[in-house]
């Protein structure tokens, strides 16, 4: 009798237990479920899916700040280009796309970059859910909240490699021919090696396998192009971003706020010379990182909405959108390659989003060294030709640029970035 009283105490805890534990992590799930769905809806405004929607693009979001970092936005592009449903998606770890033949080298970049809080482009062999591998030229960017500098979200934008490189045509493992970068797996195959990554206690970070198979040496390479649409597809979502989180009063930016703390500031001497330059224009320093913008005009502030503090330390891709060519931005990249002046039409846009035809004119700026210290850029919106003075776009143009250059090689000395003299 007392045996059995016991064990009927012991089977009670035990249900009891089971009840607890069952309720704890139906809480546990619930709390998650409630921090992804809000992580989005929190910060920016209720358009924002709507207009994140209409992007064609292959992008994720995700937010560090929730423990296994998951996945909390997916685009329309990404889940027609995986297969996957937007349920299958949301909460879970970007590692759930990788497999068997994954760089681990690539792994590891993008597990650096998360750790250092910093932009990072790499090729990357991903899975379907049916599990077909595909290539992409992947490009991830942390997205700092402007209150208090901190990392609120990571934006990963994949564009599949579109021809074949290296590597294409050959066998990679037991997969089937590499083909526009695409190799067939089992999806069996697949569930098996993430298993074992959980099992043998897989890193937690963003993408966080360390392992690759034994063809992933080579890839099928991305072309400039490839890259320069990832960076555009970034800029467009950073803007989208920023848009719809000023509307909540909770800014965000595609840089931490102290960022132009590393852009050596120019003299007072020469910002006051180039402050009676009337024209629209900004100068970068091609010796800093992703040659920044270290002075913008005020008529380039007016011709395109934004405030200094949002011009200042970005990259002048910002200005591009949707209807951007890619090609001319190939262009401006190579004439600053081989440093050289050039002058292109582009479709820029605004920071209200309204676009124009940008008349664009780059050239390199030397100091009195002769050593190149900066790029001016002068734009000119294509729809107002002709000034006061009848001038055309092009005299107007050449004679910002000589005014910039006359500034800085009279004001060299003790100006611009050291790297230069």
């Amino acid at each position: 009798m007392g045996l059995r009283f016991h064990a009927a105490i012991l089977i009670d805890g035990v249900e009891d237990h089971r009840r607890w534990r069952s309720k704890s992590m139906e809480s546990e799930k619930t709390r998650l479920d409630r921090l992804i769905g809000g992580s989005m809806t929190d910060r920016y405004s209720q358009w924002f899916r709507e207009a994140l929607d209409e992007l064609p693009d292959c992008f994720l979001i995700t937010d560090p700040s929730i423990p296994g970092h998951p996945i909390v936005f997916a685009s329309r592009g990404f889940l027609g280009l995986t297969g996957y449903a937007e349920a299958e998606v949301l909460g879970r770890n970007g590692r759930m796309f990788q497999g068997p033949e994954t760089d681990r080298r690539s792994v590891s970049e993008i597990r650096e970059a998360i750790r250092g809080e910093r932009t990072v482009q790499v090729e990357l062999l991903n899975y379907r859910k049916d599990g077909r591998a595909y290539r992409v030229w992947f490009h991830l960017c942390p997205v700092f909240g402007r209150e208090d500098g901190r990392v609120v979200h990571f934006l990963a934008v994949q564009v599949p490699i579109s021809g074949k490189g290296r590597g294409a045509g050959r066998e990679i493992g037991r997969g089937r021919r590499c083909s526009g970068g695409e190799e067939r797996y089992g999806s069996c195959r697949r569930e098996l090696f993430l298993e074992m990554i959980g099992e043998l206690g897989g890193d937690r970070t963003f993408l966080g396998s360390d392992d690759k198979g034994p063809g992933s040496e080579e890839s099928c390479e991305a072309s400039v192009e490839d890259k320069e649409r990832a960076s555009v597809t970034v800029n467009n979502i950073l803007s989208a971003l920023i848009r719809y989180s000023e509307l909540t009063g909770r800014w965000v930016s595609g840089k931490k706020c102290s960022d132009s703390v590393g852009i050596v500031p120019l003299g007072s001497s020469l910002t006051i010379s180039l402050g009676r330059i009337k024209q629209s224009f900004v100068l970068t320093d091609p010796h800093l990182h992703d040659m920044p913008i270290v002075y913008v005009s005020e008529a380039f502030l007016s011709l395109t909405g934004y405030s200094r503090n949002e011009v200042l330390g970005r990259n002048c891709r910002f200005l591009s959108g949707p209807g951007t060519d890619v090609g001319t931005l190939c262009e401006i990249r190579e004439n600053i390659r081989t440093e050289q002046a050039s002058s292109v039409r582009i479709l820029n846009y605004r920071k209200d989003g309204s676009s124009f035809w940008n008349l664009l004119h780059i050239s390199p700026v030397r100091n009195a060294r002769g050593k190149i210290a900066f790029y001016v850029g002068v734009q000119t919106d294509e729809s107002a030709k002709t000034d006061a003075q009848g001038l055309s776009p092009e005299m107007r143009q050449l004679g910002t640029v000589g005014a910039v250059k006359v500034a800085v090689r009279s004001l060299s000395a003790g100006v611009g970035p050291s790297k230069s003299s």
